[in-house]
């Protein structure tokens, strides 16, 4: 019997979206798609930063205090909108709006 290493959910993810910007971009607009569970949005930007060196590399080309960050994308968080310009840009991402379907 073969010994297999198990990766977890967590693990897997932060792999992908590190590996794949249209994965991350694709991963962060569901989460802003998602309007029925606004503490969605924070979340999945926590998981893109995490995966794009951690919370504290993120906060510093963000120009934002590592405990503000930390706090605003935490599942109780309510990141204002300059904080998500400022994150998506540091993790190499961008907001951009389009016309409703």
């Amino acid at each position: 019997m073969k010994d297999k290493t198990i990766e977890s959910h967590d693990e897997v993810m932060r792999r992908r979206l590190r590996a794949n910007s249209k994965f991350a971009a694709e991963y962060l607009n569901a989460a802003l798609d998602d309007t029925e569970k606004p503490a969605v949005l924070p979340i999945a930007l926590r998981r893109i930063a995490e995966a794009s060196g951690g919370i504290d590399k993120v906060a510093k080309a963000a120009g934002i205090e590592r405990e503000s960050l930390d706090r605003e994308l935490s599942a109780r968080g309510k990141p204002r909108l300059s904080t998500l310009v400022a994150v998506t840009k540091a993790v190499g991402l961008k907001l951009t709006v389009e016309a409703a379907r």
